[in-house]
């Protein structure tokens, strides 16, 4: 079973412009993403999907396969889509760019569910929340998964909703969606052919596609241990971090 992983890097991010670029550690923020995933196990290549050309000589400077797609592909899935529509590959991780500490073993695990599970087309993962305020942030996805752990549905609202509490219960019945996605090529190229449907773009939650087409999404939960890049601050602090951990290998 071949596994490749697939970063999607967008130049124009909304909150961070570039942020894919931004370098105050001395290496590119896609790079230390694009490294941790070089370290998970299960993937036999990292490619990078890009959306300008500045990214690509950015990954071609420190040796990351980099493939030019359409500056208007209108996600993330579908940039990736598009780079790995004419290779050879069986599964496919869908890595946010911006994910510079991300476990290794996160992408083994997505990997590993369509593995172990030949009729799923589609995995992701999920985690416990740490609080309350969490569950209750829109920018923070959460997900409700079935006996079977098939999901049930994706939301940016709080679900379940605890009537008797008046919205959020036990933080402990809350599941909070980790953003990375695991495809079997043939439907990673099936669910990027058809239309938005009314609930992705309602939440703007892609993975909603699959989910109203009537196709099953594996969820697996692990120990979350990060966040993504999304503002100036959130890189700030990764900086902070890293410089720190760099210092501690001195």
């Amino acid at each position: 079973m071949k596994v490749y992983v697939c970063i999607p890097a967008r130049y124009g991010s909304t909150r961070f412009p570039a942020k894919v670029l931004a370098k105050d550690t001395g290496k590119f923020l896609i790079q230390h993403t694009w490294e941790r995933a070089c370290a998970a196990n299960l993937p036999e290549k990292v490619i990078i999907a890009a959306d300008y050309k500045t990214i690509v000589a950015a990954a071609q400077s420190f040796g990351a396969e980099c493939i030019m797609t359409n500056p208007n592909c209108a996600s993330g899935t579908d940039r990736i889509a598009e780079a790995v529509a004419d290779i050879n590959v069986d599964i496919v991780v869908n890595l946010q760019a911006d994910e510079p500490e991300i476990d290794p073993a996160n992408i083994d695990k997505v990997a590993q569910l369509l593995i172990d599970n030949p009729d799923a087309p589609m995995a992701t993962l999920a985690a416990d929340f740490q609080n309350a305020a969490q569950i209750s942030d829109p920018n923070i996805v959460k997900v409700i998964t079935d006996c079977n752990n098939k999901a049930i549905y994706f939301s940016r609202s709080v679900i379940p909703y605890d009537r008797d509490n008046t919205g959020i219960g036990n933080i402990k019945n809350y599941l909070r969606h980790l953003g990375i996605y695991a495809y079997r090529k043939d439907f990673l190229l099936k669910i990027t052919a058809l239309p938005q449907t009314p609930l992705e773009k309602i939440e703007k939650l892609e993975q909603l596609r699959a989910l109203e087409n009537g196709f099953s999404i594996l969820v697996a939960k692990v120990k979350h241990t990060c966040d993504g890049i999304d503002t100036h601050d959130q890189y700030a602090e990764f900086v902070k971090r890293y410089k720190k951990a760099a210092k501690r290998l001195k």
